[in-house]
């Protein structure tokens, strides 16, 4: 059965729930800092399950803390479709990113229910904790243990800058479930985002139907030098760490450019000793991240790093060495799930184009597990993770609406 551009979800009743929820954990600059485990995220927490509940949701609740609020489907042998994202929030984060997908969820739900339509699969929302990773590292922690990613143990004993445990802040706040984590089974699941990238908004398309996640690999990079007074040594026998990081940043660049449009490398964290004014850098240590969604891109952009970074660094007088220290393989999302949200915008009449994500997401993880797809709207000069994010409510609108039709078609309904 076909809706087509007859149904649509409330934007304004969208609008304002986001606006609500945003009033929980304010930012100081127009945002918000709701992080995980906070009691601000067991506040927006509370909200949602009202939310919910009163849109005539069950809630469960597992051991990572991972919310799944679930509409009844017609066939209680029939897996359920899921969709959800994250409350959770950087610091400085803003209204929109991973709210966007939890109340985009939870209003076409209420779209469902206005319209009393039914559907053969259950339909769950999740809202998944710590998708973050600001105050918890890594991100994507609780559906990284739900898709076998991280031992439950492991991830219950990361620890903030204050020393204090992800379980112990779980049980603190009082959202721990008592639901295995990882226990159930998808038929499938959305994901709905903003971009974070400028792409979309660029290019003046409503709807970005995410074909693959991009993997990533990083590098340590140690560069030794030999630490020098800066006045008193002269420039042709210095041994200069900090200038084998320059050279190694620059080429880090030029084999990311070599590889475009499918390929980004950057050198972000940096730790330069002893890191003094009048010393000339003896030691640089220094990550470079190298990301694709083709594995053989990144792995083609490690190998010529790894043929011309020493010899850069020899010709200057400098030692080099590297190891891995975190990869992540580039997830194709599932055949049948992109190909719903695309049949979704063409429905709608919404502009779209095919797009990698830049970031990573709880779908990543979860595509692992089960056939799962994202879809994306733009964010203003494709700013996220800072309060002045921002999207309109049209693209709300648009990112909402695909996925209602997305999730309508896999859930199957029934007249």
């Amino acid at each position: 059965m076909s809706f087509g551009k007859n149904l649509r979800i409330d934007p304004d009743r969208l609008w304002d729930s986001l606006m609500e929820m945003a009033k929980i954990g304010p930012g100081i600059a127009g945002g918000n800092n709701r992080q995980t485990l906070t009691d601000e995220d067991a506040e927006g927490r509370a909200l949602f399950q009202r939310w919910c509940e009163e849109a005539g949701m069950t809630m469960g609740l597992d051991t990572m803390g991972n919310m799944f609020a679930t509409r009844a489907g017609e066939d209680p042998d029939a897996l359920p479709v899921y969709m959800g994202s994250h409350l959770d929030t950087q610091p400085t984060g803003g209204k929109y990113d991973g709210v966007l997908g939890v109340l985009g969820g939870l209003e076409a739900i209420r779209t469902l229910n206005d319209m009393n339509i039914k559907t053969k699969h259950p339909i769950v929302l999740t809202n998944w904790t710590n998708e973050e990773g600001t105050r918890f590292a890594p991100a994507m922690l609780a559906s990284g243990v739900f898709a076998g990613k991280h031992t439950q143990e492991w991830a219950e004993d990361r620890a903030d800058a204050e020393g204090k445990r992800f379980g112990d802040e779980l049980d603190r706040i009082g959202w721990r479930g008592e639901e295995p984590v990882g226990s159930r089974k998808m038929h499938a699941m959305f994901e709905l985002h903003i971009e974070q990238g400028p792409i979309l908004e660029a290019e003046g398309k409503d709807i970005g139907v995410v074909t693959h996640g991009q993997g990533l690999n990083w590098l340590e990079v140690t560069i030794t030098g030999k630490e020098s007074h800066t006045g008193s040594t002269p420039m042709s026998m210095r041994i200069n760490a900090g200038r084998g990081l320059a050279l190694i940043t620059e080429l880090v660049h030029e084999i990311a450019m070599k590889h475009q449009p499918n390929a980004v490398g950057a050198i972000g964290h940096i730790d330069v000793y002893p890191n003094s004014r009048n010393i000339i850098p003896g030691k640089v240590v220094c990550t470079v991240d190298f990301r694709s969604h083709l594995q053989e891109v990144i792995d083609a952009m490690i190998a010529e790093f790894d043929e011309r970074a020493p010899k850069l660094c020899a010709d200057i007088g400098v030692e080099m060495s590297w190891e891995m220290v975190g990869t992540f393989d580039p997830p194709a999302f599932d055949e049948n799930c992109v190909n719903a949200v695309r049949n979704a915008a063409e429905t709608m009449g919404y502009s779209h184009m095919n797009i990698v994500s830049g970031a990573g997401h709880d779908a990543c993880w979860i595509n692992d597990v089960a056939p799962t797809a994202m879809i994306m709207c733009p964010c203003v000069d494709g700013l996220s993770h800072n309060e002045a994010e921002e999207i309109s409510k049209e693209w709300a609108q648009a990112g909402t609406d695909v996925l209602l039709h997305a999730v309508l078609e896999t859930a199957e309904v029934v007249e």
